[in-house]
């Protein structure tokens, strides 16, 4: 019997692309949720705060040019979450409170292709405030073919040259999750880099996930001389390859091009991009590059071809930013497509200083080495460095056994670090119906340091969340009890009692409870 031969694809047609537009469509947030899909390297507070303060000094700069009557519309694409969103609104709201000065109002747009997360971001209460101020609103988007945005909270839709502003684009790992190209370059010529996919047996009734992880692709090379023709729209890139590259695989960005492109008509003024990735901006991290693997979480993810973006929109006359230094992890790059790009300074010195001096892809690299170290961690620490990420909730949740092991020897001080830390946490995290009780970690640490009326209020919310245990009911009893709240104290101590007959310290407290 013959082995049947898989049909060879175009890499940007591939069937691979599909199973990845139906895992985001078929999973929704729950892509997130389960932690499938990586999400904090580009949706944590040090993202948000680094992109916050870039478009403060883009509200700065076009104030400064006397453009401050029209909004700026921020749009973020691939969206997923919703939860970089909320860190960057939460952020740039603050700033322009305590700035007080002369701006532009502005506008933010949370996209993506699958109609669920529009449906969850909707209802979600850390997202709906900013909602009801008009500074948030949600669309549905094609990277690969839409041209306008349909607006679902206003009903309204932006369609090409509606904008007065130029349009703040996000798109964080986006242009590594949209068809690309596969391109091989050999001793001054192009191929064409095409692909076929061998499913192992048993793999028909599996879920996209599934079967994006266990497909094997193959690659198979064709002379492309179209891509050299001066029609192409790509040429000036595609000759500088020519020139500089020898046995090199290049992923190229056409549809993220065309995409960028398709957004830029929306306005007459041009735009600006923030963006994170994998990916080089440099062209000779792009030499004697292999075949690409696919990374799979879930869906899968290659790398972004920083490098052919930063280059053709440079040809155009934009200024391009990323880092002097190399990355790590994750390059992030800021593209000034405008009228005059170096007037922006206020914008070129924000990715300055939030980017390239010290930035997420730097906090990432420490936030790997504490992942390994925390057990070595001191409470100050601890708090410095959950105070530089933002007192962001990830970080507390990883740290929360150490400082409960530290605070019997804590000092009035560090206790009050760690209590304010707790609401400044509290008030700046966005919940995703994450297995893990946030609260009812609070609740415990706030109860070891004696801060009775605080800790009940977590106790509270984490009831909300998750039944509470013979011990939770019995921290609640004691709480009330010294709060004076006799009733209360006598309740939750009866529940506790239910629960555990023999708790001698419930039998104690309903003692005192008379």
């Amino acid at each position: 019997m013959t082995r049947t031969e898989p049909p060879i694809y175009r890499f940007s047609e591939a069937p691979i692309w599909e199973l990845q537009r139906f895992f985001y469509e078929e999973q929704g947030i729950n892509a997130w949720q389960s932690e499938e899909v990586p999400q904090y390297i580009t949706n944590n507070p040090i993202m948000a705060l680094a992109y916050a303060e870039i478009i403060f000094g883009f509200l700065q700069d076009r104030a400064r040019l006397g453009y401050t009557s029209a909004p700026v519309t921020i749009l973020e694409l691939g969206a997923g979450s919703g939860r970089l969103a909320f860190h960057i609104l939460k952020e740039l709201c603050e700033l322009r409170d305590y700035a007080g000065i002369p701006l532009p109002p502005f506008r933010y747009i949370l996209s993506d292709l699958a109609v669920k997360n529009i449906s969850y971001w909707e209802q979600h209460t850390s997202l709906l405030p900013y909602v009801q101020q008009g500074v948030l609103d949600f669309a549905q988007f094609d990277a690969v073919q839409d041209t306008e945005l349909i607006l679902t909270q206003s009903k309204s839709v932006v369609r090409p040259g509606d904008l007065e502003q130029p349009l703040l684009v996000i798109a964080n790992y986006f242009f590594d999750s949209i068809p690309q190209e596969l391109l091989y370059v050999d001793e001054g010529k192009i191929y064409e880099c095409d692909i076929s996919l061998l499913f192992p047996e048993g793999t028909a009734g599996l879920s996209a996930s599934d079967k994006l992880g266990k497909v094997i692709p193959e690659y198979h090379y064709r002379r492309a001389e179209s891509y050299e023709q001066q029609s192409y729209p790509y040429n000036d890139v595609i000759e500088l390859y020519k020139q500089k590259l020898e046995d090199s695989h290049v992923l190229f960005p056409g549809v993220g091009l065309a995409c960028l492109e398709r957004l830029s008509e929306l306005s007459q003024h041009g735009f600006l991009l923030l963006t994170a990735d994998k990916g080089d901006h440099r062209i000779e991290n792009w030499e004697y590059a292999e075949p690409p693997k696919l990374i799979h979480h879930g869906s899968f993810s290659l790398e972004a071809n920083y490098h052919a973006i930063q280059y053709l929109f440079e040809q155009k006359g934009a200024q391009t930013l990323f880092t002097t230094h190399q990355y790590n992890n994750l390059n992030v790059g800021c593209i000034l497509m405008l009228q005059d790009p170096a007037s922006y300074a206020n914008s070129r010195l924000a990715y300055r200083r939030f980017v390239d001096r010290f930035g997420p892809d730097d906090f990432f690299s420490m936030k790997q080495w504490f992942d390994m170290h925390l057990d070595q961690m001191e409470l100050s620490q601890l708090h410095s460095f959950w105070k530089l990420g933002s007192y962001d909730a990830q970080l507390f949740i990883q740290s929360a056994k150490r400082i409960a092991l530290l605070l019997p020897a804590a000092n009035e001080k560090d206790m009050n670090d760690i209590r304010n830390g707790i609401q400044r946490m509290w008030d700046s995290y966005y919940p995703m119906e994450e297995k893990h009780n946030l609260a009812l970690d609070c609740g415990m640490l706030l109860f070891q340091m004696d801060l009775y009326e605080d800790a009940l209020v977590f106790y509270e919310r984490a009831l909300k969340e998750t039944e509470a245990g013979a011990e939770v009911l019995y921290n609640m009893a004691i709480c009330c009890y010294e709060l004076g709240i006799q009733d209360s104290a006598r309740d939750y101590a009866h529940k506790a009692l239910a629960m555990e007959p023999e708790h001698e310290g419930v039998l104690e407290l309903l003692l005192l409870l008379g």
